[in-house]
């Protein structure tokens, strides 16, 4: 891990394209299919995120704040790396992690010893540190016996408990988060539970997007509030709170 780690946001903005149909009636299946092919998707941008700039220190757990829709999960992509900035910067100091979806980018044709090594390799793992982690993954997720099956053969709740497994195998620096992750079956949430807390309490900055007022509260000492792609708020956690509980009374406006 690094000594010190850091994310500053400034002028953030994010454009992404949006592919729209014109409107028309199907009066027989020719067509449909004639009108697909002589008339295809128009692609328009739409502005995801607007001129939103923060600085995040070290030491700081930050909740991220909004109503479905209004771009957390979004920013926590850029911040991961995922989307690059339509105009502005984000400068990141120190090893991130994100656990946004744990199943991303299994290959179900390869063996779960395999996979590991797919996984931590797109995680910025480095083979020795990979080699190191295998047999603790394995045992961590209750899969050691299965270490050379295929993926495609393990249920949806054991392919779960590998991607979380993998995920938080190392302690970064900053962590990215899209809700508070349980991983599998009641016997295992409890584990899971536990070292999330202990890479949390290990990292040296925590992003961690929710609409439970009660956990961000727990976890968090700063807020960030979007709307509509927008900066409401930053700054201490339960004024970002009492921010975002006004906006939920606050009706949407049509079309929003």
């Amino acid at each position: 891990m690094s000594t010190h780690a850091s994310v500053d946001v400034r002028g953030l903005s994010l454009e992404l394209p949006l592919f729209l149909q014109n409107a028309r009636s199907a009066r027989s299946m020719l067509a449909t299919f004639i009108g697909a092919a002589f008339d295809p998707p128009r692609r328009e941008f739409r502005t995801i995120l607007d001129d939103i700039s923060f600085s995040i220190a070290d030491g700081d757990r930050v909740g991220v704040l909004g109503r479905n829709g209004a771009g957390k999960s979004t920013l926590l992509r850029v911040l991961t790396g995922a989307y690059l900035p339509t105009r502005g910067r984000v400068d990141v100091v120190g090893s991130r992690q994100a656990l946004l979806n744990i199943s991303l980018g299994f290959n179900y044709e390869a063996t779960i010893i395999e996979n590991i090594y797919l996984r931590g390799t797109a995680m910025g793992l480095r083979t020795a540190q990979l080699r190191e982690l295998v047999e603790p993954v394995l045992e961590f997720a209750e899969l050691s016996e299965k270490a050379y099956h295929r993926l495609k053969t393990l249920s949806s709740g054991q392919r779960l408990r590998l991607g979380f497994a993998i995920a938080t195998a190392a302690q970064h620096d900053v962590m990215i988060m899209d809700e508070w992750i349980g991983a599998g079956d009641a016997s295992f949430i409890h584990k899971a539970r536990d070292r999330m807390r202990g890479r949390v309490d290990g990292a040296k900055i925590v992003v961690l997007a929710s609409h439970n007022s009660v956990l961000v509260r727990e976890v968090c000492n700063k807020g960030l509030v979007l709307e509509a792609g927008k900066l409401r708020f930053f700054g201490d956690i339960d004024d970002a709170v009492k921010e975002y509980d006004g906006i939920l009374r606050t009706p949407v406006a049509a079309g929003g």
